[in-house]
């Protein structure tokens, strides 16, 4: 039984990008580089995908998890070298590998597939992934002869005037006929100036013993960008964003201004969704349908169900029922949870509480550690003392509450259904249903005071 397989190599340094995480590891909308290449392999439906690891090689592993094999390479001695690292997990198989670079995020399942197909079709040992360059400058280019095979694969610095000439460029992704390839990784040698083994010695080995040796070209050139540096990871970023964009609108969500929204590959949105500009949508946020995201909100791991809307707030590891409505200038922290209907205003921040259908949380209050009934009124400037300077406790409201402005609930403490807080107390004590609940000092008023005050 013959099998699609892959190889992901990912066991470079990267020094060019200057930084402490490893290089195929920074994110593109959301996920590692690295990821975008496991995950659009697996959309192709490979059966078996190896990751060849080096540099960073545990962070790598934590990444992917168990959905890879990995294979590692001690020493980095060049391309042919990480594919040999693969020989005792890949060797025996009958089919294709096929063999990209971690630090190209833009790949699509699609193109490989095509690729695999267009490889199985000609019978060929090794096809060679290839795209029309705008400014073929630096690439390697690829040279055909009069019937379309290829011919050699010439560096910039090797190519004549007329090779320079040629638009058609090398993306680095190969695909092999299993067992060719690693019959002629055998034979190839480090004999070169940088004392490594070239995994383009293996394509020009199976060329000079009159193997197929053919290319796809692939349309969209911008899938074959390698990130090397910070310049080349901001574009792939903006590559990225404008596909994730251009799906959610082809798929009926409204985005204002596209160029300044930023959504995670991993974000799901409804139809009829309306998304303002300066938006940015992270982490696995799932959107409902016939929702408004107002200007500059930040949503992060958020649950928000149809029917809501949220207006310059962040709302992160929270969920937002059907109906339920947000902000300006609001916050919705981790465990946070609004059921249908529920009004959240002005400057509010809710953490680890649940607010029941129908209640009203205006302006300038602070719900934490609580778990709020429904058809609730909470006034402004009041505040669940949930933290002692050790532990955090909770507090209980039924139904049918209403907390007058600036009150302080110091949990824990349980209000009943039914039940009223005059405004400026502060509760300490549990209130049964139909309580009128009043902590605050009897008002005295000291006449003739203001007539001594030195203003």
């Amino acid at each position: 039984m013959t099998s699609r397989n892959a190889i992901i190599l990912a066991a470079g340094k990267g020094t060019r990008m200057k930084s402490k995480l490893h290089k195929v590891l920074h994110e593109v909308c959301g996920k590692s580089m690295v990821e975008h290449v496991r995950d659009q392999l697996s959309l192709a439906g490979i059966d078996n995908i190896v990751t060849v690891i080096g540099h960073g090689a545990d962070e790598v592993k934590a990444t992917l998890g168990d959905g890879v094999r990995y294979a590692l390479q001690k020493e980095q001695l060049g391309t042919g070298h990480a594919v040999m690292q693969t020989e005792s997990l890949l060797k025996d198989l009958d089919g294709e590998t096929l063999i990209v670079s971690g630090d190209t995020p833009l790949f699509t399942a699609a193109t490989f597939k095509k690729m695999f197909d267009f490889h199985e079709q000609r019978h060929a040992a090794v096809t060679i992934l290839t795209s029309k360059a705008p400014d073929p400058t630096g690439y390697g280019r690829i040279v055909r002869n009069e019937v379309g095979l290829v011919e050699r694969i010439v560096e910039q610095k090797d190519a004549t005037v007329e090779e320079q000439a040629i638009h058609e460029i090398n993306t680095g992704v190969y695909c092999f006929d299993n067992h060719k390839l690693f019959e002629a990784l055998s034979k190839i040698d480090n004999h070169n100036s940088q004392g490594e083994y070239y995994l383009t010695d293996a394509i020009q080995i199976l060329k000079q013993e009159n193997e197929v040796v053919t290319a796809y070209q692939m349309a969209d050139f911008s899938e074959s960008m390698g990130v090397n540096d910070r310049v080349a990871l901001a574009e792939a970023r903006r590559v990225m964003q404008a596909r994730i964009n251009k799906q959610h609108m082809m798929n009926g969500v409204s985005l204002i201004d596209p160029t300044t929204t930023y959504i995670d590959a991993d974000v799901k949105i409804g139809n009829d969704t309306v998304i303002e500009g300066g938006v940015v949508i992270k982490g696995h946020t799932t959107i409902g349908a016939d929702c408004l995201i107002g200007a500059h909100s930040r949503l992060e791991d958020a649950n928000l169900h149809d029917g809501v809307k949220v207006i310059s707030s962040t709302i992160e590891q929270a969920e937002m029922h059907t109906g339920s409505d947000l902000g300006p200038n609001a916050h919705l922290r981790k465990g946070a949870e609004l059921g249908p209907n529920v009004h959240v205003g002005n400057f509010c921040e809710v953490k680890n509480a649940y607010l029941g259908e129908g209640t009203k949380m205006g302006h300038l209050s602070y719900v934490g550690d609580a778990t709020i009934g429904k058809h609730n009124n909470i006034g402004c400037g009041v505040i669940f003392v949930n933290y002692d300077g050790a532990n955090k406790a909770h507090t209980n409201v039924g139904d049918h509450v209403f907390i007058g402005s600036n009150s302080n609930l110091v949990a824990p403490v349980n209000l009943a259904s039914n039940s009223f807080v005059a405004a400026g107390s502060t509760i300490t004590k549990d209130t049964n249903e139909y309580d009128l609940a009043i902590a605050r000092e009897r008002q005295t008023n000291k006449e003739n005071y203001a007539k001594f005050l030195p203003w």
